[in-house]
């Protein structure tokens, strides 16, 4: 069940701060009137608390998958006893 959830975490994050972190890009970079440096307090109010949130997210994700991978690890270690004894 880790691993489903932590995967599931992972994408959304993924999918969150990749899509904050583009528009951010694309205001700041972009050649309309409304983009430039000077939006910068903006686009970091506006994209980067949901980056924030996104890259905090797939953080939670990957240390979920981690965390199973372990247990999987351990288990499987923890088994060599019963087999061979």
């Amino acid at each position: 069940m880790k691993r489903l959830f932590g995967g599931i975490l992972l994408a959304i994050g993924i999918l969150i701060a990749g899509a904050s972190g583009l528009c951010s890009l694309t205001i700041l970079f972009g050649s309309s009137e409304i983009s430039g440096f000077g939006m910068l307090p903006l686009v970091l109010l506006f994209g980067g608390i949901p980056f924030a949130v996104g890259a905090a997210i797939a953080f939670g994700g990957r240390a979920l998958l981690r965390a199973d991978r372990r247990e999987r690890e351990k288990k499987q270690v923890s088994d060599y006893p019963e087999i061979f004894g």
